[in-house]
């Protein structure tokens, strides 16, 4: 199964760091807004 010529290794590379670098953030982000919803349900409102 031979790669495509227009896609570089190093260019895949990036591509899948970038993919996991974004969801990372989305993780977090995901994580964050659940902790501030349930901080805000036990009455620890910031």
């Amino acid at each position: 199964m031979a790669a495509p010529t227009s896609l570089p290794s190093w260019r895949s590379r990036l591509l899948w760091l970038l993919l996991i670098w974004a969801g990372g953030v989305a993780s977090l982000g995901l994580a964050a807004g659940a902790l501030r919803l349930v901080m805000r349900a036990i009455g620890m409102s910031t």
